[in-house]
């Protein structure tokens, strides 16, 4: 079966592109142009980013998009709960992909805190999150497990990282890969941005969107607590 015969909600619109390289430069294009929107409406933009490899040529092509990059403020819908020189660590990937020339101007608002326990270490960025503006551009990517930000399947904290609404910016979840302690933003908080990307690559990834697409319950992939919302799915072969 091929992509056009999925079965979308009305919500949802299709970017389907060549090849990896065309995904990258045209979610760049995308992004950087709803930032400067959101510049020129209100002064400020905010981007929230997913992590992890495939998003890389995508950082690289934003990291040289025209843009005042002094007034965007970059957070991360997740993080593994690694110090930022781990090789594991997403800011650390932002730091090399994303905030170099002009984008290193960005101001960072990162998930990761040294802490005694990874509970605690939420409770903290939770605080720190308190200061992210209003969310204007959220960029996801979908694991194979249909898990999205670190909302992985029978992660203890799933259903409350899963409510429509609740207090709570930022919840300890569990992976089942290593490293297994992770910090993500709750979909309350995720759900609140003006504009969706859900970046996919790959025959795997358009069959485990299909599998999400085809039942409701969102624990057991937690990707589907977003495919109802207005969402730009962006997918190439």
């Amino acid at each position: 079966m091929a992509i056009s015969d999925l079965h979308l909600p009305a919500t949802a619109t299709l970017h389907q592109l060549a090849d990896p390289k065309k995904l990258a430069a045209t979610l760049a294009a995308d992004v950087a142009e709803r930032l400067r929107q959101a510049i020129a409406a209100k002064g400020q933009a905010c981007l929230v980013l997913s992590g992890g490899r495939s998003p890389v040529p995508f950082l690289e092509k934003l990291a040289g998009e025209a843009l005042d990059w002094t007034k965007v403020v970059v957070s991360l819908a997740d993080e593994r709960w690694v110090p930022i020189a781990h090789d594991d660590s997403n800011a650390g990937l932002l730091a090399r992909h994303l905030f170099k020339g002009g984008a290193a101007k960005a101001r960072f608002i990162g998930l990761y805190q040294r802490a005694a326990t990874l509970e605690a270490a939420a409770e903290q960025a939770d605080q720190v999150l308190a200061d992210l503006p209003p969310i204007d551009v959220l960029v996801l990517g979908m694991g194979d497990d249909g898990h999205t930000a670190s909302l992985f399947p029978a992660s203890p904290n799933l259903r409350q990282g899963l409510a429509k609404v609740g207090e709570r910016r930022c919840l300890p979840m569990l992976a089942p890969s290593v490293p297994h302690q992770r910090l993500s933003m709750t979909r309350a908080l995720l759900t609140s941005a003006g504009f969706i990307a859900l970046s996919v690559q790959g025959p795997g990834k358009l069959a485990t969107l299909r599998a999400a697409l085809a039942a409701e319950d969102p624990t057991e992939m937690p990707i589907r607590a977003f495919l109802h919302d207005p969402l730009d799915i962006y997918w190439c072969p």
